[in-house]
């Protein structure tokens, strides 16, 4: 079966976490967890990183519940974003990790 655009991102993400060596989980959307739930829940470096995957050139079409959880995530100092190509999660990574000095050197 062939993958669809956003399935690739979300290969994408989930080969740059596991090269990193951080822990991550897909929640399943099933009716009984958490409506507008990020597709992948990760920790690296003792940062909190949820990450909302999308098919190239749709980063913007988030939900109104998609855009409550992110919200609530960032007010809790976690990273939270929307991808739509892997680059992207690699540069908030870095500029959060690092800023918050729980980086390796050279970054991540």
């Amino acid at each position: 079966m062939a993958m669809t655009p956003e399935g690739r991102v979300k290969k994408a993400v989930k080969d740059y976490l596991s090269h990193l060596g951080a822990w991550y989980y897909m929640p399943v959307s099933n009716g009984m967890g958490r409506v507008g739930c990020p597709d992948i829940i990760a920790c690296y470096q003792g940062q909190f990183i949820a990450i909302e995957t999308k098919a190239p050139g749709k980063r913007r079409a988030v939900t109104p519940n998609q855009q409550r959880e992110i919200d609530g995530i960032i007010h809790a100092n976690g990273l939270a974003l929307v991808v739509d190509d892997v680059e992207q999660l690699k540069e908030a990574m870095n500029a959060k990790v690092i800023t918050s000095g729980a980086a390796h050197q050279g970054g991540v």
